[in-house]
């Protein structure tokens, strides 16, 4: 090596990068073939039974707030409050948010403790299409309650362009 060279950092620009990191993950991706997932009312009912492990889900107590029309499904408010005193003896552990035609069944899970002070959470989420949307709330008791919803999606979200 020269003085000169061992002086002189190498000189890598923004975009030289971005094309070699761009060109490697396409040269990855074309290895392996994955299938889009696709959430399914069958697939929605494995996901609650994962999160239930079994136990019998009853209606009540959870109240899901969410837009029954939709203009846009890129951005959907949502917020699911339980009703529960929020005591050390009698609070809500956990909320699950299911839906069923989005990629994945499970859109989030939302742990809560009594020094939260009330049960309840807002979000925003993405929908693909018009679907039933299932909230569940796992009590300290270790009951399970749930809320449904449908909502109408004018204009979808979550999907893939058509190539």
């Amino acid at each position: 090596m020269t003085k000169q060279s061992m002086a002189e950092p190498d000189r890598t620009t923004r975009r030289q990068f971005l094309a070699t990191a761009g060109g490697a993950a396409l040269g990855a991706v074309s290895l392996v073939h994955v299938g889009p997932a696709r959430a399914t009312p069958d697939t929605m009912k494995a996901a609650i039974r994962d999160i239930v492990n079994g136990a019998a889900v009853r209606p009540g107590k959870v109240k899901l707030d969410v837009p029954p029309l939709v203009e846009n499904g890129n951005t959907v408010p949502l917020t699911v409050t339980v009703t529960s005193p929020m005591s050390d003896a009698d609070h809500v552990v956990s909320i699950h948010i299911f839906n069923e035609k989005n990629p994945q069944p499970n859109v989030g899970n939302f742990y809560i403790s009594p020094r939260a002070g009330r049960a309840q959470i807002s979000t925003r989420i993405r929908l693909a299409d018009t679907q039933t949307l299932t909230a569940i709330a796992k009590l300290s008791d270790g009951s399970f309650w749930s809320a449904t919803a449908d909502v109408v999606v004018t204009l979808a979200a979550c999907t893939e362009e058509a190539t």
